[in-house]
């Protein structure tokens, strides 16, 4: 157990998850003064899906709540050296979102008229253009792309240590290796968090537990549609002197719409990933050979100098889906101080400033930062419908 602490009897509120999410969140708590805030995780802090991510930050949507969740937390990673203070490697270099399809660009020239309304600075960009942003990648059959300088990509382990240390230094209690096993309530109110580490008494919870939240919220008696979905991804070896000059350290976060093929520079190489259709639901981690001839498709046509680079490390982490790819971040209507961050798809960690601030709003119980009320997990009982898919 962190800190070489015991499990204290009570708390005012347990957050269980020690990801981007229960991180900021217990930071946010702390910051606003709250006591005896906990935070619980069964592993190691960032080890479940944030220190798995590309690690990109975006305001880049197509949704007003979304934008304004992506703008936000830009704003604090950011200002992170300050405040919580701590050192993120934040690259801003932009997001480069290349469409071939016309009725994509279409789409995506109307969602950068609502950027710009919101104070987002993207731009639509000819195919020339983005090809001079991010030279290694074929552009020839672009039709447009958008562009957003203040976008990027940072250390997501980084992120989650500095706030977790800040929660510390302001008085949270942050515990790792401690698993959470099941959540007391007597008449929809809760009384205690039942750990591998024995019972804490509280009378709230915050679920930030990723794609592990539909089972945490179980406990509870709360349901919350989300499911885990591999997602993998590979870093080159060092690039040589020509491919440096096609991928230089400036280039953004480059993103083809069509396949969801993506790289930005990581270190000396590239990091690379995509989605992959068919992948099927499950809490499988491993690395796997199956998506590769998707992804050395994908690279054939956007990038295909790196077929002839090899890959120096592999890995694969989950994505929480939930039905529409949101989020679901809100308070149970049935299970009284049952808060949830959590479902968001791929979208999980760029958000992460912003959902942190949210949560504290709703448990003190006074208008959030931004009105998330279309992301509660009640919209599901009436249908549902895609606001964002999730692309790093």
């Amino acid at each position: 157990m962190d800190d070489g602490r015991t499990l204290p009897a009570q708390a005012q509120v347990v957050i269980i998850g020690g990801g981007v999410m229960g991180a900021s969140t217990a930071f946010h708590l702390a910051e606003a003064g709250v006591p005896d805030v906990v935070l619980l995780e069964k592993g190691a802090l960032a080890g479940g899906s944030t220190s798995k991510s590309a690690g990109g930050v975006r305001a880049q949507f197509s949704d007003a709540v979304n934008i304004a969740l992506g703008a936000r937390s830009l704003i604090a990673f950011e200002q992170f050296a300050s405040r919580p203070s701590a050192e993120i490697d934040l690259h801003q270099v932009g997001y480069l979102f290349l469409h071939t399809d016309p009725a994509g660009l279409a789409a995506a020239a109307e969602a950068v008229e609502l950027q710009n309304s919101m104070g987002v600075s993207t731009r639509l960009l000819t195919g020339p253009e983005a090809g001079r942003l991010s030279p290694g990648v074929r552009t020839d059959d672009v039709l447009g792309a958008t562009f957003h300088p203040r976008d990027g990509y940072c250390a997501p382990e980084a992120v989650v240590q500095g706030y977790a240390s800040a929660a510390r230094r302001l008085g949270a209690i942050v515990m790792t290796g401690v698993e959470v096993l099941g959540v007391e309530s007597t008449g929809g109110q809760i009384t205690a968090v039942v750990t591998s580490a024995g019972s804490i008494s509280t009378g709230a919870v915050v679920c930030a537990a990723g794609a592990w939240s539909r089972a945490i919220a179980g406990y509870a008696g709360v349901d919350l549609p989300i499911d885990p979905v591999r997602r993998q991804i590979v870093v080159t070896e060092p690039l040589d002197e020509q491919m440096l000059a096609g991928f230089p350290a400036t280039m953004p976060m480059t993103i083809d719409a069509a396949s969801t093929f993506y790289v930005h520079r990581e270190g000396p190489g590239l990091l690379v990933g995509m989605s992959y259709q068919e992948e099927e639901v499950g809490f499988d981690e491993s690395y796997s050979e199956e998506w590769l001839p998707a992804l050395m498709d994908a690279m054939e046509l956007r990038a295909p100098a790196l077929l002839d680079v090899g890959m120096a490390h592999r890995w694969g982490g989950l994505y929480e889906i939930t039905p529409d790819h949101n989020a679901v971040i809100g308070e149970s209507l049935s299970v009284s101080r049952f808060l949830y961050a959590a479902g968001f798809s791929g979208h999980g960690f760029l958000q992460g400033p912003a959902v942190g601030e949210i949560m504290r709003d709703l448990w003190l119980g006074r208008e959030p930062v931004i009105d998330v009320s279309s992301l509660t997990a009640e919209r599901f009982g009436s249908g549902t419908r895609v606001l964002e898919l999730g692309i790093v």
